[in-house]
């Protein structure tokens, strides 16, 4: 299997939020047949859903060899041993983990859909991103900077200033 550049959103505003969302990067560095290559700058965003905690938002950039099923099967693994409990839609939660993007790939599986749905609509995930890759192009030919320009940045704050961490 050829590597592909993955990107991963994380999200957390429960049991020490910040901490859970830098020990996953920290578990993302570990999977199989992957290696971190970016991290972005920890974000603060106000919750969609029901009344909640902020959350502790970021984007990670992995390369893997890992078919999408199994990075997300990763994923969902990493969710779980951060105690992931699944009671409400869009509820609190330890640690959320989104495959955003599988490299060119568009994927609509009953368990997986590549790009994430409500990847255009949020700015917590557009905004890491950027600091990563800002000349990122989606499988549907369109730049993420026309996604920004249509996000606004209200209700963010970023809370790291390393605007571009680079595993070695």
């Amino acid at each position: 299997m050829s590597r592909v550049h993955s990107y991963i959103g994380l999200g957390s505003n429960l049991d020490a939020p910040r901490e859970q969302v830098e020990r996953a990067f920290d578990e993302l560095a570990r999977l199989p047949h992957s290696r971190l290559l970016a991290r972005s700058p920890l974000y603060r965003s106000a919750p969609v859903g029901p009344p909640q905690p902020d959350y502790i938002n970021a984007v990670a950039q992995l390369e893997t060899t890992l078919p999408p099923l199994e990075l997300l099967d990763e994923l969902q693994r990493l969710e779980q041993a951060h105690q992931r409990v699944r009671r409400e839609h869009w509820g609190p939660r330890t640690l959320d983990l989104d495959l955003l993007l599988y490299g060119e790939q568009t994927i609509d599986h009953p368990r997986l859909q590549v790009p994430h749905p409500e990847m255009p609509r949020r700015a917590f995930v557009l905004y890491p991103l950027a600091d990563i890759t800002p000349e990122l192009t989606l499988p549907s030919n369109t730049p993420l900077e026309s996604l920004l320009a249509q996000c606004p940045f209200e209700g963010l704050e970023r809370l790291t200033s390393d605007s571009q961490h680079r595993e070695p």
